[in-house]
């Protein structure tokens, strides 16, 4: 974990704050501060103007077209694509599928794989889970007849990868783990992971959609077969996503969709498909958010994910600090090895009434099972509060979060 030094000016977070003009909303009538940055980040204006400015000038269905809006709007779109290739260090620009988000990429794999595993197949799963990465896995062995195996977790958040080296065997086809848990924050050791259920011939699917926002991901290094995202989760828009899969892999699966541009030729008789990508990506996409997904890479690269992960990790032992200091606080997910995530709950208070308080303060906070009931069963409790921390939060708000927090538990207790 990288330590960041307060008193190096490496990163202006009041001036990139300027960025993101929501933050200078008003909530029952408090300045915002926003703390769900999991479940969503914050766009910047640079992001916004790239939306904007596609409509205003390049507004064009892509690829075919001779004249020149969509020839424009075709290199925009594929120059997304190159983007998205070189940040995650994928071999070829094939690789990168546009989806409309995470679950849509986990749902391309599962469903292509309904073709092709048997009954005596095994999938594994984790039980740090996102249920996004969870039920389309379930839904498939109820086509195939598969089996799926849990790899469970333990007290600390952590999953518990001796159990794992028990589950993997020459039937093992499968495995997905999130790369960060979004109800924790748990870093997961994803590389051994894969390394792991290589051996075996397994294939791995990661869920990246914690993690693309907070580190460097280098798809080639981690050799990961397939590795999901989406953009709304690092300053992107929200209904844009991405699938990557080794090209011999994505060649592989079916069609997950029929028409549009996933085709080559169309007769009664027999119809013929695109090449990767284009196989994966029927009808028109999301175009306008697919060129700012490019542009929000580069808004983050301009940053430097390296500072931004130091910075983040400085706000995470911050804040888990002035947490630890309020009696009655419970953390869930304690590893050393976590991201900016932290959920908890106060002893005998329902979180979705200091949810409530919170906001009245306009403080966004989220509340809930986070789409992770496997992990609250584990824990036995039916939610908690999560705050989750983004490069333009600062310490000055935490300090409010903190004494609001005290605040409503002397109200609610």
């Amino acid at each position: 974990m990288l330590k960041y030094d307060m008193s190096s000016n490496i990163f202006d977070v009041e001036n990139i704050r300027l960025d993101f003009p929501i933050l200078d909303k008003t909530v029952n009538g408090k300045k915002l501060i926003y703390f769900d940055n999991a479940a969503t980040s914050q766009t910047p204006k640079q992001v916004i103007d790239v939306i904007s400015d596609y409509y205003l000038n390049y507004n064009s269905n892509i690829h075919r077209g001779v004249h020149f809006l969509s020839q424009q709007a075709t290199e925009l779109y594929e120059g997304a694509r190159e983007k998205l290739k070189n940040h995650f260090n994928a071999k070829l620009n094939s690789e990168i599928i546009f989806t409309s988000g995470t679950t849509h990429s986990i749902n391309i794999v599962s469903s292509g794989y309904s073709e092709i595993l048997s009954e005596k197949d095994e999938l594994i799963v984790s039980e740090l889970e996102h249920h996004s990465n969870i039920v389309p896995w379930q839904i498939l062995c109820e086509k195939t007849g598969s089996i799926l195996k849990v790899i469970p977790m333990n007290d600390l958040g952590e999953l518990e990868l001796d159990k794992f080296d028990e589950l993997l065997n020459e039937n093992t086809k499968l495995v997905f783990v999130n790369h960060v848990s979004n109800a924790l924050g748990t870093i997961n050791p994803i590389s051994e992971i894969i390394s792991k259920a290589h051996k075996y011939g397994a294939k791995v699917l990661i869920d990246g959609a914690q993690a693309s926002a907070h580190f460097k991901i280098d798809l080639q290094n981690l050799d990961v077969d397939y590795y999901v995202t989406s953009a709304h989760k690092l300053c992107g828009p929200t209904g844009v996503g991405m699938l990557y899969g080794k090209k011999e892999l994505l060649e592989m699966l079916p069609p997950y969709q029929g028409g549009g541009e996933m085709i080559d030729q169309v007769t009664f008789e027999k119809t013929t498909y695109a090449d990767l990508p284009h196989k994966f990506e029927a009808g028109t996409p999301n175009i306008a958010g697919c060129i700012a997904f490019g542009a929000a890479i580069d808004y983050i690269n301009s940053i430097g994910l390296d500072k931004i992960n130091s910075y983040e990790n400085h706000l995470l032992q911050y804040a888990t600090e002035k947490l630890n200091s309020i009696e009655n606080i419970k953390i869930y997910g304690e590893s050393d090895n976590k991201t900016s995530v932290i959920s908890f709950n106060v002893k005998g208070i329902h979180p979705y009434d200091i949810g409530s308080i919170l906001d009245k303060m306009g403080i966004a906070v989220r509340t809930g099972q986070h789409c992770a009931q496997p992990i609250m069963d584990f824990f036995k409790i039916t939610g908690t509060l999560r705050i989750s921390f983004a490069f333009y939060n600062t310490e000055k708000e935490i300090d409010f979060l903190i004494d609001t927090l005290r605040k409503a538990i002397k109200i609610l207790s």
